[in-house]
């Protein structure tokens, strides 16, 4: 079965084997004891797991950015005994475990997912007594069985936490409501699903996801710059994410804390699974390396989610080396490594993440109006497009192209691919737009890595009312209609800028 992203990686425990202690958590170190003991499960438990394996490659975590716990989601089932649609002979209890056996089958789909609620409600006032644990929840999931179920729906969207209805054909009539519903105030949490395929049940907790995996994040900033307060206080007052301001000794430290042996180690690795050492001399990978270890242990240290550094600003030649590989190691891992301490892609990154579970590529665009194309393009490459625990993407080692030093990986992507660009441009409004990998340029012209993408829609639009800067984050799959349902959810205007 292929592993989710959202679910252990097997690899993951032997790699536990070969780690250093102090990269490891406690969950990390009782996971470890477990497998010397001949232990085989991995459970995934509450504690946030930190260790990561020194293959740049590595394994998958549990879940997309660490989190310190698991999606808390209220699973509910709504019908009514008798009920004339879609049968008065529909045995709801024979329905509820039909559905439960298909979570069984969808299980890897929800490996990060603590269902704190898991009920059959036939009545309003069920909902009574559940509002406690359902205040507390990221979602519900509401599976519609029968007809007759409008007032007990209500009841929980008065709760006023994002909620999904899953509407089977025949389920009942009350699909006809939903669009009303959705105007009323309480109505602004509801989404829904009209659908037979069994497997948008995994879907529908996406955007759930997305918010617990912001809420739970953590940035460390790597800059002598001070964020604006009243920015810091804005994303944490909206998503819950924290922002964190490290110094530069903090991280030098860290630095002469990697063992020569473990970054020698880390270097062969690089260069061996690389195509291709095209510019960067073995002392320049060395010390990114290096840097990149480095990196990990802060982050553990600090039970952190993303790394940016200000490499172009109060960083720049500061540092041991460029910090390009790094970023590109966390990206690989299912953590977060932003170049430019640019907050706003870092956020974007994180969301787009907890939607799909695989990492962003950000990017510096230009256009090419004769292809219909915006061509994507970036020193910073991530090998792991299709998430920790999918195939890795070709690469060389390169110079940063606009400095002719430091050591980056050149990533060839795959052509043919759907993709979604986005920005959350300010808390309450996201733009994106869509588009295929039409070809990954191989040019001694901008960044090392490129990806030229087909945009679906207006090119002409697309340039002309460009804003907020340069950077957008590419992520693998069309991603529309989840973010059609967290920008729901969390009243963020979903702008298509194409």
């Amino acid at each position: 079965m292929k592993p989710s992203p959202f679910s252990p990686n097997p690899a993951f425990a032997r790699s536990l084997l070969e780690l250093p202690l102090w990269r490891l958590n406690r969950r990390g170190f009782l996971v470890r004891s477990a497998v010397l003991a001949g232990g085989c499960a991995v459970g995934l438990g509450q504690n946030r797991l930190l260790a990561l394996a020194p293959d740049p490659e590595g394994p998958s975590l549990i879940s997309p950015g660490c989190r310190k716990s698991k999606v808390r989601i209220a699973k509910i089932y709504l019908g009514k005994p008798k009920a004339h649609w879609p049968t008065p002979k529909l045995d709801l209890d024979a329905e509820h475990r039909r559905y439960e056996a298909e979570f069984v089958r969808l299980e890897r789909e929800f490996a990060d997912v603590d269902f704190v609620i898991n009920e059959l409600v036939t009545d309003p006032e069920q909902v009574g007594k559940l509002k406690e644990t359902l205040g507390s929840v990221d979602g519900a999931l509401v599976i519609h069985l029968s007809m007759g179920i409008k007032e007990i729906l209500e009841e929980i969207l008065a709760v006023k936490r994002p909620t999904a209805v899953f509407a089977a054909p025949y389920s009942g009539h009350e699909w006809a409501e939903f669009g009303a519903l959705r105007q009323k105030e309480a109505g602004k949490y509801l989404e829904c699903l009209l659908t037979s395929d069994l497997t948008q049940l995994a879907v529908a907790v996406r955007p759930f996801r997305a918010i617990h995996h912001l809420r739970e994040a953590k940035i460390l900033d790597l800059t002598t710059k001070t964020e604006k307060s009243e920015r810091v206080k804005a994303i944490a007052d909206k998503f819950g994410t924290q922002i964190q301001t490290i110094g530069l000794e903090r991280m030098l430290a860290a630095y002469d804390a990697v063992s020569p042996a473990a970054a020698e180690a880390e270097t062969k690795r690089w260069i061996k699974r690389a195509e291709k050492v095209v510019e960067p001399p073995r002392s320049e990978i060395y010390h990114s390396c290096r840097l990149a270890l480095a990196f990990d242990r802060v982050l553990a240290e600090e039970e952190a989610t993303v790394l940016t550094v200000d490499c172009y600003g109060t960083m720049y030649q500061k540092l041991p080396a460029f910090p390009c590989l790094g970023f590109v190691r966390l990206n690989n891992l299912g953590l977060g490594g932003i170049c430019e301490s640019d907050l706003t892609s870092a956020l974007t990154f994180m969301l787009l993440q907890g939607l799909s579970g695989r990492p962003g590529f950000i990017s510096d665009p230009t256009f090419d109006e004769s292809a219909h194309s915006i061509i994507l393009a970036h020193c910073l490459g991530t090998c792991r497009m299709d998430g920790p625990a999918g195939k890795a993407a070709p690469y060389r080692l390169r110079t940063i192209m606009e400095r002719q030093e430091g050591c980056v990986p050149q990533v060839r992507m795959r052509v043919g691919q759907r993709v979604t660009q986005a920005i959350l441009a300010e808390s309450d409004r996201l733009l994106y737009f869509t588009g295929e990998i039409l070809a990954t340029p191989d040019t001694d012209r901008g960044c090392r890595t490129k990806i030229t993408v087909k945009v679906d829609g207006d090119t002409e639009k697309l340039w002309q009312n460009w804003s907020r800067g340069l950077h957008r984050v590419t992520c693998y799959g069309d991603l529309t209609e989840d973010l059609k349902r967290f920008c729901r959810f969390k009243e963020i205007k979903l702008v298509n800028e194409a």
